[in-house]
């Protein structure tokens, strides 16, 4: 499966992929955490209107819009050499604390959002290769891309990201107190990290995840 980077040299194929591909990426993802920690005891986000497939309320203006936006448009004017797309919605808002089991609970809560774009990963890969949506099949590539790369993305240890929850969720309370204090400096590590080609080191296991839902990148 190859994803042509010509593909946003097209206005319109470019706000294809935002409406089809990257909204409901992020939409379903931030829904996932919230669905889980209102079954897993905590209705704060269902209380606060996040349980919605409506994209306005997961909106972050910076990460969200102003982020990705300039650097999609820094690629479609030819001043970065290729697209590099990062950005975040606004977090679906969990209180740990009502969470049955507490530790199991918080991980849960983090692990499905990725686990939700492996799924649209799974389910964009069999619309490639079905015949009525062969004329779609460069949307369906970037559907899996997106969705595999957000998944592999997510699962970094670093606060804020999913990851970072799983490791709070087996460490020792006082060790994951500290770890937690990590957070207000996490989007800086992670765009530094980003600089210094963390993406060389993640691109692999994108291509693992894709293999065990068996797709080759």
């Amino acid at each position: 499966m190859g994803s042509d980077p010509n593909y946003f040299n097209n206005m319109f194929n470019a706000i294809e992929l935002i409406i089809f591909i990257v909204i409901p990426a992020i939409v379903l993802h931030e829904c996932a955490h919230g669905l889980v920690a209102n079954w897993m005891g905590d209705p704060t986000a269902r209380d606060r209107g996040r349980l919605t497939l409506n994209p306005i309320k997961h909106v972050d203006p910076v990460g969200s819009i102003l982020v990705p936006g300039a650097l999609f448009l820094a690629y479609y004017f030819h001043l970065t050499p290729s697209l590099l797309l990062f950005g975040w919605a606004k977090p679906v808002p969990v209180n740990f604390r009502n969470l049955r089991p507490q530790r199991l609970g918080m991980a849960l809560v983090a692990i499905a959002g990725p686990l939700t774009n492996v799924a649209l990963a799974f389910i964009f890969s069999r619309l490639y290769v079905w015949p009525p949506m062969m004329q779609f099949n460069q949307l369906c590539a970037w559907g899996v891309m997106l969705n595999l790369t957000l998944a592999v993305f997510n699962m970094v240890p670093l606060p804020p990201l999913d990851g970072s929850r799983i490791v709070m969720s087996v460490l020792p309370m006082k060790l994951a107190y500290y770890y937690s204090r990590l957070e207000p400096f996490g989007i800086i590590i992670l765009i530094i990290l980003l600089n210094i080609g963390m993406m060389g080191f993640l691109v692999p296991l994108v291509e693992t995840v894709g293999h065990w839902i068996g797709v080759q990148i």
